[in-house]
């Protein structure tokens, strides 16, 4: 298959400069809190995590003891839940965007986040989201995944998936779950309204290994899945009749990010809730840096996606600090003022 080139910034400078970033944005978030931790303490938990013969709290002098257990018990299963769910955000805003050829595309056109919400929904009035720690993102998950098969299947025809048909689609069926989620909250006790209403702010709090083992898995192959579309997503900005001249099999790879895409920002709903605006900002501002090759733009969109969340989470809690926020309205703040940006700026420009 032909490969479209585009000139983008050196690809090896940029992988080593958004890693950096993202170490110095992992590290802060196992060390900023209201409980300070000294970065040395972190570093040295982090080596003996990592160490040959691991680390015993029982060997610890008290401090770091104390250290340890908020490092590993609370703060590291949070920042690998931030780092995975932005990093399968960005990646999903980017293909979607490239495959629309539209920069203000995102996921959520597919239905996501209202399916996920009526799988949550359900999942508290019902009582299930307290069997386990994982029920409650798991009907997420099946929610978000169900809506977007519930659009795929109204947009596909015979002759193929139109995307305008998917964007009326999701329309619809989001408008639909959202009327179905306001009916069940119209007989939801007052305990179970709240739970919800703090579910659909996003957050990252009370992350435990139990929620981040089983989803993380998903999200490295569904994102290196995405990846492997770079070139046929490069050639579809040439438009379908041309990629489908160059020997994309056009209607396989509009499928196929679809789905994957679906999945990505399902796995993340799980591990973050509906946090938004990460696969909407993100790879605009990384193809701002990198141009729209998708080789550079989707492995770049990851990492900085994830940086993003990582640091929108350590805002989060330090903006009322004792207190905390939900990491989701620092993501909102940020990125309803940047959607407007864009609004603004591509009608200037005369361009969608």
């Amino acid at each position: 298959m032909p490969e479209v080139r585009h000139r983008t910034a050196a690809p090896t400078t940029g992988i080593a400069v958004l890693t950096a970033g993202l170490v110095v944005a992992f590290i802060a978030a196992l060390a900023l809190g209201a409980v300070r931790i000294p970065v040395a303490a972190v570093v040295r938990i982090l080596v003996g995590l990592v160490s040959p013969g691991g680390i015993d709290p029982a060997e610890l002098e008290v401090p770091l003891r104390r250290a340890y257990a908020i490092v590993y018990h609370i703060r590291f299963p949070r920042a690998v839940a931030a780092l995975f769910a932005g990093a399968a955000l960005a990646v999903s805003g980017a293909a979607v965007q490239g495959l629309f050829r539209n920069p203000m595309a995102s996921p959520d056109i597919l239905g996501i986040s209202a399916g996920s919400s009526l799988g949550a929904v359900l999942a508290i009035v019902s009582g299930v989201a307290i069997i386990h720690p994982l029920a409650l993102p798991g009907a997420s998950f099946v929610g978000a995944l169900a809506a977007a098969t519930f659009v795929y299947t109204i947009a596909t025809s015979r002759v193929g998936t139109h995307l305008i048909f998917v964007i009326l689609a999701g329309l619809a069926v989001s408008s639909l779950l959202s009327g179905l989620v306001s009916a069940v909250l119209v007989f939801a006790e007052e305990y179970a309204l709240s739970q919800f209403i703090f579910w659909t702010m996003g957050g990252l709090e009370g992350r435990t290994w139990a929620n981040v083992v089983v989803p993380i898995p998903f999200i490295v192959v569904l994102v290196v899945a995405l990846s492997l579309f770079a070139n046929p997503l490069n050639l579809l900005s040439l438009g379908e009749e041309q990629a489908h001249s160059l020997g994309v099999r056009v209607e396989a790879v509009k499928v196929a990010i679809l789905v994957l895409a679906s999945m990505a920002t399902a796995m993340a709903i799980t591990l973050a809730g509906p946090i938004a605006f990460i696969g909407l900002m993100v790879p605009h501002l990384v193809r701002m840096v990198t141009g729209p090759n998708h080789r550079t733009l989707l492995p770049y969109s990851a990492l900085a996606g994830a940086i993003f969340l990582l640091l929108c989470d350590v805002i989060a809690r330090l903006l009322f600090a004792p207190y905390e926020i939900k990491t989701g309205i620092v993501t909102a703040v940020i990125g309803g003022p940047y959607f407007i940006f864009l609004i603004i700026r591509y009608q200037r420009r005369g361009t969608v």
